[in-house]
């Protein structure tokens, strides 16, 4: 199933011009801390990635792009030889199990191979549907740098059961230079959330600019709070996060 799907993707890739493999990695080659994730998060990793690397770090992100069936040796060919540490973000939680599904992966994956001596931490995002931005990923890639690390940690969320939570010391605008952030608050029904999805419509249709929304209200149909969150600019938008700097 793994070589059908690596024949598959590459096929893809060679039509669409695109770069997908089983695992992509982005950052910095001499990489010496890096995340291993899947799904949306890796956006925000990647944009958290660029400000910290031109900051002269040394950061970086292993993409899963196939879960199942786990394919080792393409993880281990993806990771860079010059690491020293690994976190592991899941976005779940599994209550009597040794540890998040993805983080046991790697964990076993990395058994006998050179990197058998590698730190890998586990972390948590996204519970509770939180938010998570570049603040959350800067914590982890400083608990990475501690002398004394979490080895299993809380993003996003103040955890004050098992006080696993990363403290988010560091929230900059990691956004790219020019990019528009924008923030609307509006009553429910009227006409806030309709008029920005109207605007990003007319912005994506109508220049050669990146836009992108985000709206969030409560359960009320009527009469609740309504927050439009829009962006646009000239290069590409890998916020996948609300604008909390607008």
């Amino acid at each position: 199933v793994v070589k059908i799907t690596e024949d598959y993707m590459k096929e893809v890739n060679r039509r669409l011009g695109t770069d997908y493999q089983l695992f992509n990695y982005y950052g910095a080659e001499d990489a010496e801390k890096i995340i291993i994730a899947m799904g949306s998060v890796c956006d925000t990793i990647e944009e958290t990635i660029d400000y910290l690397n031109a900051r002269g770090e040394k950061a970086g992100l292993v993409k899963v792009r196939l879960y199942r069936p786990f394919s080792a040796k393409h993880l281990i060919g993806a990771i860079p030889s010059t690491v020293k540490s690994i976190s592991v973000l899941d976005r779940t939680k599994e209550p009597g199990s040794m540890g998040e599904p993805l983080w046991l992966d790697v964990v076993a994956a990395l058994k006998d191979t050179p990197f058998e001596k590698v730190p890998v931490f586990g972390g948590r995002y996204g519970l509770g549907s939180k938010d998570t931005n570049s603040g959350d990923i800067i914590a982890v890639y400083r608990n990475m740098d501690a002398d004394s690390p979490k080895k299993r940690f809380t993003i996003s969320i103040t955890d004050d059961v098992t006080n696993l939570s990363l403290e988010r010391k560091e929230n900059p605008d990691t956004t790219p230079a020019g990019t528009f952030s924008c923030k609307f608050w509006g009553l429910g029904s009227d006409g806030t959330v309709g008029a920005n999805q109207n605007s990003i419509k007319i912005i994506g249709d109508n220049t050669d600019m990146y836009a992108q929304g985000y709206f969030a209200y409560d359960s009320k149909k009527s009469g609740g709070i309504t927050i439009s969150h829009l962006r646009f600019g000239e290069k590409p938008i890998k916020s996948t996060y609300y604008v909390n700097k607008a």
